[in-house]
């Protein structure tokens, strides 16, 4: 029998899962904001840039918590790549958090070089966590189950 392509609304999907979407566009979107202001020098992109780490830094806040709520809920917890992608997740929240800072200052400094290098940084390690959380819902079979 051949895995669903989507699941059902009642049938168990952590809604970390869910949460986590929104960081990742608005962190991604954040280090292609900062390439537009690298290439234009245009203060629209680094204002673009201020409120996509905003955003992301909101929805991963509380995705972070229903990643909690769901790591202590759950038999997972005995994995070790579930705690490496739990760890991946705090990386990739502080590094947003220390980026955000950084984007703070004015002009051109706020995103060159540093700026954009911890965006670029912050995509990096979201790529690498999301590989773990693959992995673990491929390898060690944790999937929705339908009721």
């Amino acid at each position: 029998m051949s895995r669903p392509l989507y699941a059902e609304p009642d049938a168990g999907l952590p809604i970390h899962s869910v949460l986590v979407q929104f960081p990742v566009v608005c962190f991604t979107l954040t280090l292609l904001t900062d390439i537009a202001y690298w290439q234009t020098e245009n203060l629209m992109w680094q204002n673009f840039s201020a409120w996509l780490l905003f955003a992301g830094l909101v929805f991963g806040g509380l995705a972070a918590l229903a990643g909690i709520v769901d790591l202590f809920m759950h038999s997972i917890r005995s994995h070790r790549a579930t705690w490496t992608h739990a760890i991946g997740g705090v990386v990739v929240l502080a590094l947003a958090v220390l980026n955000s800072l950084v984007h703070a200052g004015d002009g051109w400094t706020a995103i060159v070089p540093w700026g954009l290098t911890l965006s670029a940084v912050t995509v990096v390690v979201m790529i690498a966590t999301a590989w773990i959380g693959r992995r673990l819902v491929y390898r060690h079979e944790m999937e929705v189950r339908h009721v």
